[in-house]
């Protein structure tokens, strides 16, 4: 199997949203896309799937030394090989891919989230950092472009936060700060249980809002002289958008059932998204996520 083929099957089995974004690229950008978020699967794995803290931080250990391998000419795992292909075509900035590592660490450590400064930390760094290589392989001229990739990161991974809250507790994570734990009157053992207080509900109906603010505000930062570039971008935010709207219209049913979307979907929005953003841009309407 070649490097190339590992990493899009580690892509298309994850069943990520970002797939379905990735279909429109060109062949050298789809490929380094699939490569990078190949390797955010193997780390992500790690830290969800070894329950063994030892065993998972040598994991890390080893994709931090294969990252250094892979910008020194010599990766030894087909993922280390496909982002050295990339690199000799993208800016790829091996300090970002550390910067991902140090957010799995900051899982498979149990760090526990105290304030909104560390959420907002953990967020850059497991998804902002990896918005911030994805522009390198999209292509931007303005320097604006960061902030709407960190931006529209932090959206989606406070998607993933509410959308995942049982699942994560089960684990013993709990992502939500602590300090807006105690402001809500909110206990751990709400989140363990699943139980939907009254304190319950005003905190995450804080944070549902505050989700919808981070797409508006990275809509704002999109610049126009990017926008046909980033369209990618985009494209995934709208995906997820949907999962957030799914979210704001029920958030009972956060903890019983969370919301999901099927394969089939992810790809209507995935075409219909590159479509009328195409039109939008062409007509000078504002870009939208639905």
């Amino acid at each position: 199997m070649t490097p190339a083929r590992y990493c899009e099957d580690k892509t298309r089995g994850a069943g990520s949203s970002f797939f379905y974004a990735f279909l429109f690229l060109p062949e050298e950008q789809r490929r380094a896309m699939m490569a990078l978020y190949a390797f955010c699967r193997e780390v992500d794995d790690i830290a969800d799937e070894v329950r063994d803290t030892e065993v998972a931080m040598r994991k890390l250990q080893f994709w931090e030394d294969e990252i250094a391998r892979t910008f020194q000419g010599a990766p030894s795992h087909p993922v280390g090989r496909e982002l050295a292909w990339a690199r000799g075509r993208f800016n790829l900035s091996e300090e970002l891919f550390r910067e991902i590592l140090d957010g799995m660490r900051m899982d498979v450590s149990g760090q526990p989230i105290q304030r909104r400064a560390d959420l907002a930390l953990y967020c850059h760094r497991v998804a902002g950092v990896v918005g911030l290589l994805s522009i390198e392989i999209f292509g931007h001229r303005a320097r604006g472009a960061a902030t709407f990739a960190t931006t529209l990161g932090e959206a989606l991974q406070y998607t993933n936060i509410l959308r995942d809250l049982g699942e994560d507790a089960a684990r013993g994570r709990i992502y939500i700060p602590r300090e807006d734990r105690i402001r809500f009157g909110v206990a751990d053992e709400d989140f363990m249980r699943g139980e939907m207080t009254d304190g319950m509900r005003a905190l995450l109906e804080a944070y549902i809002a505050r989700t919808g603010e981070l797409y508006d505000a990275a809509l704002a930062a999109l610049p126009p002289e990017d926008r046909a570039s980033l369209r990618p971008s985009l494209v995934m935010g709208a995906i997820y958008h949907a999962h957030y709207r799914r979210i704001r219209e029920q958030p009972e049913s956060l903890f019983s059932s969370p919301p999901t979307l099927a394969p089939l979907s992810k790809m209507w929005i995935a075409w219909r998204m590159w479509r009328r953003e195409k039109r939008a841009a062409r007509k000078g309407l504002p870009p939208s996520f639905f």
